[in-house]
């Protein structure tokens, strides 16, 4: 059976998700789990958990037997959960985290039809809100909508040195970056430390830089 194969099973077996799968110089073989979403009903929220160290330890032995049964070659066994710059990859994930900053990277340059002059044509990476939008067309009658998402930011103003910036200025605009996943290299969580956890923020305001 495959590496894999072998965590995640083991990992949704014991009531978890399987966020990562690295394997490190020196045979240091690294899983990240989180606990699993549930979305808020419309009478209340949920409040958010998160993994434990006995969580870790539980899916650690758990993992060492079974790698063990598979003959899975590793010199060291890391499990953790997730960090600040949490990897989004499923549409779950985007579905838990509507609300907050993210990291995108494209599988391809954005392009001038796209980019229409206000950002780069060749610009793959981007940082913004998070929200979900209306599903798209699909490709054929036959396939479901692949569900759509947007990022919305606000350049940050430039001064020159030693330059201060009047209150009064007129901030920039407002941008947004529409996508689906499968046009994605890579998605994150902003790593933004907060000292009051991981929320969802508020939704842009025209009045309120980024």
């Amino acid at each position: 059976m495959a590496l894999k194969e072998i965590v995640e099973q083991t990992v949704a077996g014991l009531g978890y998700d399987l966020v990562e799968i690295e394997r490190s110089a020196g045979g240091l073989l690294r899983i990240t789990i989180d606990l699993p979403w549930l979305a808020p009903s419309a009478d209340h929220s949920v409040e958010e958990q998160f993994v434990t160290v006995e969580d870790c330890e539980k899916v650690t032995r758990q993992l060492q037997f079974a790698l063990e049964v598979d003959q899975v070659e590793y010199r060291r066994l890391e499990v953790s959960s997730p960090g600040i710059d949490r990897p989004l990859r499923h549409t779950q994930d985007f579905e838990r985290f509507v609300g907050h900053t993210i990291d995108v990277t494209l599988k391809q340059p954005l392009g001038a039809a796209v980019a229409s002059g206000q950002v780069n044509a060749n610009r793959k990476k981007f940082r913004g809100v998070l929200e979900r939008v209306d599903a798209v067309a699909a490709a054929a009658p036959v396939m479901p909508a692949e569900p759509s998402w947007q990022i919305v930011w606000r350049d940050e103003i430039v001064a020159k040195p030693g330059q201060k910036i009047s209150k009064k200025r007129a901030l920039p605009p407002l941008q947004a970056l529409g996508f689906v996943i499968s046009e994605l290299k890579e998605a994150r969580l902003a790593p933004i430390v907060s000292f009051k956890g991981r929320s969802a923020a508020q939704p842009l305001d025209e009045s309120e830089p980024i």
